[in-house]
């Protein structure tokens, strides 16, 4: 609310500036006619429009390029796209696939709480493996065509990242993504587990990572786990590569997820990944990592003491110091909502806000850290042919200025 208030204020401050200008430059009352308009536009200096401009919400930008000729080549100019995150930092959205065959969704923009109809580049289909940081989403397909992307879902512009580790042999991947909001660089992390033959508790665990300024894959970790796999949770914090381990039956924890933590700026000197392990909290239906300002965020499924795979509330946890510190709990009258019998759930966020979304219904909650408020977004614009389907979805930052 702060930050819209801010918002607010240099709106009408620089509202007030047009008004004056335009009050300047109008002819004199000799020279009016009656019903004589004077556009704002004719009389308005390129460098103020473009000011203006920066500070209006990206879907309002995109329809500012369909106004004139004039407001495109301002909204195009690289000046205006390198200045543009400086200026107001633009909401992360949130896109939901409405159905697993074909990557056609809605993205939900926060700012205005406005749906929007968008077709992704590269992907297939919503089941492929997905990972998002700083404008920017890298999508992973895990079957035969094993193919790896990287994109911008706003301006469609993407990478194909090629070399990279053969995936369609491992058991379980997780895939993670970085990007360098000052030099645009990005690194594409990829934990493979793949179970030691004729074994059950045994698995092999491998690290790959990729460098767009190397344009280079390397693998700084190989190792055999005994009792613990990787899943399909990991994120990128700080440097800090953290993806969940799961007990497989001969693992040391009392329960069925651990956090693992991997220094990607100090490979050389990691010691085994068991040795790096962080308990989780409590027993978790299910767990979702997320990078929220530089801070690692958890959200979980609460198992119930009795029954472990019925969920009996959903938490958010920060780490700070290896330590997990709870920060929120949904409230009783979302969680009944949000569907109580759902053990399983997708979650995702940036910046201040946290998207939680059901499997099986297109309802979208949402968590503000900063103001610890919970609230509905306005229902989902879905069709009827999809009230069946599987939904899912993940949150992105929708930037101009950057591209793979």
């Amino acid at each position: 609310m702060e930050g819209e208030i801010s918002w607010i204020s240099h709106y009408d401050n620089r509202r007030r500036e047009i008004r004056d200008f335009v009050s300047l430059s109008e002819p004199g009352e000799e020279d009016e006619k009656e019903g004589t308009i004077v556009s704002v536009d004719e009389v308005l200096p390129g460098d103020l429009l473009e000011h203006i401009l920066m500070y209006l919400p990206i879907a309002s930008i995109f329809r500012a390029c369909c106004v004139c000729k004039r407001w495109r080549e301002i909204v195009t100019k690289e000046r205006f796209l390198s200045n543009l995150s400086h200026i107001l930092p633009q909401k992360p959205w949130y896109f939901m696939f409405t159905n697993c065959d074909e990557p056609i969704g809605y993205a939900f923009d926060p700012f205005l709480r406005k749906w929007y109809g968008v077709e992704l580049p590269c992907i297939d289909t919503s089941n492929w493996f997905i990972a998002s940081s700083g404008g920017m989403v890298c999508f992973m397909d895990y079957d035969i065509k094993d193919e790896l992307y990287v994109c911008n879902p706003i301006t469609k512009s993407y990478k194909k990242l090629e070399d990279h580790p053969a995936l369609k042999f491992s058991d379980y991947n997780a895939l993670a993504l970085s990007v360098n909001r000052e030099s645009h660089s990005y690194t594409v992390a990829i934990v493979r587990s793949k179970q030691v033959p004729k074994t059950f508790f045994e698995w092999d665990i491998s690290i790959h990572l990729y460098h767009s300024e190397k344009v280079t894959w390397e693998t700084p970790l190989t190792e055999v786990s005994m009792g613990w796999r990787g899943g399909n949770e990991s994120v990128i914090c700080n440097g800090v590569l953290y993806f969940l381990a799961y007990s497989t039956g001969g693992g040391l924890l009392e329960n069925r997820h651990a956090l693992v933590a991997y220094n990607l700026s100090n490979c050389s000197s990691q010691d085994s990944l068991t040795t790096s392990f962080i308990p989780v909290p409590c027993y978790l239906t299910c767990a979702r990592l997320m990078n929220l300002k530089g801070k690692l965020v958890m959200v979980g499924g609460i198992g119930k003491s009795a029954r472990h795979d019925i969920i009996k509330g959903v938490g958010i946890w920060v780490l700070n110091d290896r330590k997990w510190e709870e920060i929120g709990r949904m409230p009783l009258k979302f969680f009944q909502g949000f569907g109580e019998f759902d053990d399983v759930f997708a979650s995702s966020g940036a910046d201040d806000l946290i998207f939680i979304q059901s499997y099986g219904a297109p309802t979208l909650l949402i968590y503000d850290m900063s103001h610890n408020q919970w609230k509905w977004s306005p229902k989902c614009p879905v069709t009827k042919r999809f009230s069946l389907q599987f939904f899912t979805g993940f949150c992105f930052e929708p930037r101009l200025e950057i591209a793979p």
